[in-house]
């Protein structure tokens, strides 16, 4: 049986086709991950800090554009808009190589491009996971979320490996070249796939976007699983990307490795990747949704503390190792909290509860990536090192303070006490003459039993999400 829903989804035209264009586009931002550093660190010379800065960059428009986005993405059609952002990305990338190549590259002009890019990777990433339950049945998406985090993992490996193979032939510029080619690629994917998703409804009388945005913000907060997931992810975004941001820094002045040998030692952590693709669903059913994903980051965070033990030589290994075992927890963990906001949120609502998540997982980085520059900067860099990646270790003790605990499986569908209350707001709502259709009381999530409301039945995902460094980042 398992064996003929694997086939049954593989089989799927328009699946492969988002598959194929992500992991691609995967590919290419991994080598990405690679180059804009070592361009900033080898040809322009720069210090801890604005390393540290330009990773920031890239994530500072989900603190201010991460909320709103996800209201415009409930009123816009999704697969236009991915495309309108993949086109962006690519015009920016091969900026900073034609600067290059006439001699005129500054640190400003790297600096925007990541920002930039950062703004179009908010709407994309907000609307590619809303746009997913579209293309693939409901009863797939814990299978889809695994395949799609598995070859992100596989493409974090070689992209990773290939940009600083690249970094080390033809310089570090190289790398963004070939990141602009794998935009165009997962461009014409995303063209080639046939379903399409409805107009989204428009009411004679739009509510504010203001009132758009608190509906998912209420939501979020008010549900005590998104409650502990989304403050878990920002705490352990922060501290991720602290470290993250001056780790090509330590490998090149504190370990004394190549611009080749930086690209795979960084790869080495997404081994971990891949391996907590496959197993996360195994771990799942053995243990339950909610059990599994606690063991799964219980298990790895302790080996984050191998990476600061890292010195020249063979011990150098030590910190792909760690990045390795952090890297199996955080995608284990991705593919069931994928499956799970995609399955319980209320689809009329689903973008504005992501961008609410995102906003706050990935709103931390920028803060993450600076304060990783200033602790490194201020205490030297192995001392930051032990600082962040010790906070990680005890950082799981947070999923403890809600109703996971207490739980095998995580829901699949909200309280059904929740889902009456909404069906009656709404069916009031609805009743009032002249006034528009409004989506319910968000603190009442509707009932996904209800086929009018199951994202697979009715065709109405996290990072992020274009990492711009190794480990990947909890999933918005």
């Amino acid at each position: 049986m398992n064996a003929r829903r694997r086939d049954g989804l593989l089989r799927q035209r328009d699946f492969r086709l988002l598959w194929a264009g992500e992991t691609t586009s995967r590919f290419g931002s991994n080598i990405t991950g690679v180059a804009m550093p070592l361009v900033a660190v080898v040809t322009l010379d720069a210090s801890t800090f604005w390393v540290s800065a330009l990773a920031a960059a890239a994530w500072l428009p989900w603190l201010f554009l991460g909320l709103p986005a996800g209201a415009w993405v409930d009123r816009l059609p999704r697969r236009p808009l991915m495309v309108a952002c993949n086109v962006a990305s690519l015009v920016l990338l091969l900026s900073v190589p034609a600067a290059a190549w006439l001699d005129v590259l500054t640190m400003t002009q790297l600096l925007l491009v990541a920002l930039l890019t950062g703004v179009a990777n908010v709407f994309f990433s907000i609307a590619y996971r809303v746009y997913v339950p579209f293309v693939v049945p409901r009863e797939h998406l814990t299978e889809a979320n695994a395949k799609l985090q598995g070859s992100e993992s596989a493409a974090q490996l070689a992209g990773l490996g290939g940009g600083g193979a690249l970094a080390g032939a033809f310089g570090a510029v190289a790398g963004l070249v070939a990141n602009a080619a794998t935009f165009l690629v997962a461009t014409l994917c995303l063209l080639g796939i046939r379903a399409r998703e409805p107009v989204p409804e428009r009411p004679e009388r739009p509510q504010a976007l203001r009132k758009d945005v608190t509906e998912g913000l209420r939501h979020t907060v008010r549900d005590p699983y998104l409650r502990v997931l989304t403050t878990y992810g920002t705490v352990t975004n922060l501290l991720l990307t602290g470290y993250q941001a001056i780790l090509t820094v330590f490998l090149v002045r504190e370990l004394h490795v190549g611009e080749a040998m930086v690209g795979w030692l960084l790869a080495g952590s997404s081994v971990g990747g891949l391996l907590g693709a496959v197993v996360a669903t195994p771990v799942a059913r053995r243990f339950g949704t909610a059990r599994g994903m606690l063991l799964c980051k219980f298990a790895t965070a302790p080996f984050g503390l191998l990476i600061p033990l890292a010195e020249p030589g063979w011990r150098v290994v030590l910190l792909p190792v760690g990045g390795a075992m952090l890297a199996l927890g955080v995608v284990s963990a991705n593919v069931i909290q994928g499956a799970f906001r995609q399955q319980y949120c209320p689809p009329q609502l689903l973008g504005r509860i992501t961008a609410s998540v995102s906003v706050a997982n990935f709103g931390a980085i920028p803060i993450g990536s600076l304060l990783g520059g200033v602790l490194g900067g201020v205490l030297g860099l192995r001392p930051a090192l032990w600082l962040l990646t010790a906070g990680l270790a005890v950082s799981s003790v947070l999923l403890l303070a809600g109703p996971l605990r207490a739980r095998r499986d995580l829901p699949t569908e909200p309280p059904a006490e929740s889902a009456e209350s909404a069906g009656s707001a709404e069916s009031a709502k609805a009743a009032e003459p002249g006034g528009p259709p409004e989506p319910a009381d968000p603190s009442a999530p509707s009932d996904l039993s209800d086929p009018s409301s199951d994202p697979s039945s009715d065709p109405a995902h996290p990072s992020d999400r274009r990492a711009l460094r190794y480990a990947v980042p909890e999933q918005g």
